[in-house]
């Protein structure tokens, strides 16, 4: 069945709460273990359905942000959504105290039950009011980004078809790329302002009102952070600095002399080569047939799950007018399809998504087989290794898009997984600062992200732009009001995937692949932990872990002589 024929139709609240209450009311009388999974099984399918009408409407609003109707089901859900979770929320409250959870364990996976006791804990009716009022907020900040339109050089753009300019060869032409897309941001300043200002205090009273100190200690348990706490992600934070830094920073000197710059200055950055950075040869048609050939040829399982994607047509790939920013996969229950979404804008960030958003929907395309929607996906930092390791794995063919710029490609690409852990650990530590003082004045906020950026990221020399040096450049980062505390989860997954990348490009292991396969299969029935162990990898927070990998990859960069690609 193709997408466009998959059934939306809004869920009719009153009557599932009902029948919720009723099934609920009847699991906790229950009086034998067939009689409970029966009901589990009823309750199963009631939360399938509803996530997948949700998961429709949200995919079919971000494709278009000027839809009406999908723009009248926003209202439906922003209101809405916190009440589902509502009804889901007594469930859990019966189920994990049932007298036959070891019977159900054969149906429901031990990370259910671990969710559900921490949706438990992050989740009140008396809250319903403030998550109402933060979805409201987040899709303020959605449309704020998705309706962006900039003039530059007589032509209209949204953010993503800003991308190729701020590649251009030519400085004057970077320049003023990057001066139209801050611009932006400058322009509307105070709205940014003033919904990040609501949505940490929101926020901070979602906390307390639940018992919380503050919303870090909530978001942590929000997260499902089953394995680690923040002290641990402190000391990461602190190695992240002490170790990756310098490599970058001799990484930026090297980039400064290809491209012939006294300076790196802020609109340098994402230029890496003279004569232009390595771009994919092709229009999109072409790309998706690449990458249709490229999946038959890793494996058997990877060929079926792309053919699967592209006859039911689950990719939109394209920028477009109207089109929310960004890229993401998501799983659509009811239909067991994975979906991507995309941007492509002509850059090399173009195969990097499709690569990346492919590992997420490869791993859920393996997940199916779990019933229950809780536990089809890991926790985020899992995901992301997925998503991650598949960018690496798919390394041998990168020549089917980038021909004979594919050494190019490759250094750009493992260069950028370094460049990106510093920052990645930067919005976490931002975020750390931020919710522990949610007092905190926009101002105030502005100056404690540029104080850490100078700290992360000491190459970025803002001193032609008044406006990124007093610290807005977070505004872009949309996981920072919508997503909170994800973004260390892609720094953690990081590490993982370059051992990945190590055992497959390097070392040359022939048991990665399976590893690989091993934990897509898993899905969310393990924690962090547990995956990486699964694996064969070694987690980032144990000692010397990081130190390795990150040797691996800086002595394949220095190997390589950059001044001739």
């Amino acid at each position: 069945m193709k997408f466009s024929d998959y059934t939306y139709v809004r869920p009719d609240y009153e009557a599932l709460k009902q029948e919720m209450a009723a099934l609920t009311a009847d699991l906790a009388a229950a009086t034998s273990a067939d009689a409970a999974l029966a009901i589990v099984k009823q309750i199963t399918a009631i939360n399938g359905n509803i996530d997948t009408q949700a998961n429709l409407w949200s995919i079919r609003h971000s494709i278009d942000m000027n839809d009406d109707f999908y723009n009248e089901e926003t209202k439906f859900w922003n209101e809405y959504s916190p009440l589902f979770d509502e009804l889901m929320t007594n469930y859990y409250r019966v189920v994990v105290d049932s007298p036959f959870r070891k019977e159900l364990g054969d149906f429901l996976p031990e990370t259910f039950f671990m969710l559900a006791e921490n949706k438990l804990k992050t989740f009140s009716s008396e809250a319903i009011p403030l998550f109402q009022k933060e979805n409201q907020l987040v899709d303020r900040y959605n449309n704020l980004m998705a309706t962006a339109r900039l003039d530059f050089r007589g032509e209209t753009y949204n953010l993503s078809q800003m991308g190729p300019f701020n590649q251009s060869t030519d400085r004057d032409t970077r320049k003023e790329a990057s001066d139209t897309v801050t611009g932006y941001f400058v322009e509307h300043e105070a709205a940014f302002d003033d919904v990040y200002d609501q949505l940490v205090k929101v926020r901070h009273e979602i906390a307390t009102t639940l018992g919380f100190k503050d919303y870090v200690e909530y978001g942590y348990k929000m997260m499902n952070r089953f394995d680690y706490n923040r002290d641990m992600v402190k000391t990461y934070r602190e190695e992240i600095l002490k170790l990756v830094v310098p490599i970058v920073n001799g990484l930026r000197d090297r980039q400064a002399k290809r491209i012939q710059v006294p300076e790196l200055k802020h609109y340098d950055l994402v230029l890496e080569y003279l004569n232009g950075n390595a771009t994919p040869q092709g229009r999109p048609e072409h790309l998706v047939k690449e990458a249709q050939k490229m999946y038959h040829e890793l494996s058997p399982e990877t060929g079926e799950f792309f053919d699967y994607m592209v006859e039911n047509d689950l990719l939109d790939l394209i920028a477009k007018d109207g089109k929310d920013t960004g890229g993401y996969c998501t799983y659509i229950y009811d239909y067991k399809s994975p979906f991507i979404f995309a941007n492509f804008n002509g850059t090399s960030a173009d195969i990097d998504v499709l690569t990346h958003e492919a590992g997420h929907a490869f791993q859920v395309y393996n997940s199916r087989w779990i019933a229950a929607p809780e536990a089809i996906w890991p926790t985020y930092e899992s995901c992301e290794i997925h998503s991650m390791s598949m960018e690496f794995m798919t390394w041998p063919w990168m020549d089917l898009y980038f021909k004979e710029q594919v050494d190019k490609y490759k250094f750009s690409h493992l260069s950028a997984a370094l460049f990106f852990l510093p920052y990645g650990v930067l919005v976490d530590h931002f975020q750390h600062e931020v919710y522990e003082h949610p007092e905190m004045t926009p101002a105030e906020r502005k100056a404690t992200w540029r104080r850490l950026e100078k700290m992360y990221l000491p190459s970025k020399d803002y001193s032609e732009s008044e406006a990124l040096d007093r610290g807005i450049f977070w505004y872009r980062q949309g996981h920072i009001f919508a997503s909170p505390f994800y973004y260390i989860d892609y720094t953690l997954a990081q590490v993982c995937a370059l051992q990945f990348w190590k055992r497959t490009q390097v070392d040359h292991d022939e048991t990665a692949w399976e590893d690989y396969m091993r934990i897509c299969k898993m899905g969310g029935t393990a924690t962090f932990l547990q995956i990486v162990e699964a694996a064969g990898i070694q987690s980032p927070f144990q000692e010397g872990a990081l130190e390795a990998t990150l040797t691996a990859a800086a002595d394949w960069l220095n190997a390589i002589d950059d001044s001739k690609l």
